[in-house]
């Protein structure tokens, strides 16, 4: 039998996940099926925009729900309480200065579903975090990433 595969993350992105399907089910769902009931009282659907519209967004919707679903279904949470404080891993937030000297840059490593570089958070997945992961505070590391390689020293670890 085929092994599942589990959705690492931490407790708070399981709760926005949680937060975000109980949306989806209880405001969204309803208010595309009520736009779908609107659109067909338009009558003709072969050319009913507003139908087309509302199924499309039906099935994102749905979608969605699935996805959201089998995710938190095999939801891993990170625990590191068996990790050292100034280790690298998965949830906590590591603060990094590319070498020679480029300013430092803080990362909170997180599982690919709640990834958002753009706030800071990078997927476990990442070449960045892939290459951080295990290392501890004070060490230098170099990360393979997609246009060669990054010498970068790791300063802090929360």
């Amino acid at each position: 039998m085929a092994e599942e595969k589990t959705f690492p993350m931490t407790l708070e992105g399981k709760q926005k996940l949680e937060q975000e399907l109980e949306d989806l089910k209880m405001k969204r769902r309803p208010e595309v099926i009520k736009r779908i009931k609107i659109a067909r009282s338009y009558g003709d659907l072969s050319e009913n925009s507003e139908y087309e519209s509302a199924k499309d967004e039906q099935a994102f919707v749905e979608g969605r729900i699935s996805q959201i679903e089998n995710m938190l279904q095999y939801a891993e949470i990170i625990d590191n309480d068996d990790v050292d404080k100034d280790e690298v891993s998965m949830g906590r937030k590591v603060t990094i200065k590319e070498l020679p000297d480029e300013e430092p840059e803080s990362y909170q490593i997180v599982g690919k579903s709640e990834s958002d570089p753009f706030n800071g958070k990078i997927s476990n997945e990442s070449p960045m975090a892939k290459g951080l992961l295990g290392h501890k505070v004070g060490e230098e590391v170099e990360i393979e990433i997609p246009n060669g390689t990054m010498k970068v020293k790791i300063l802090s670890v929360e």
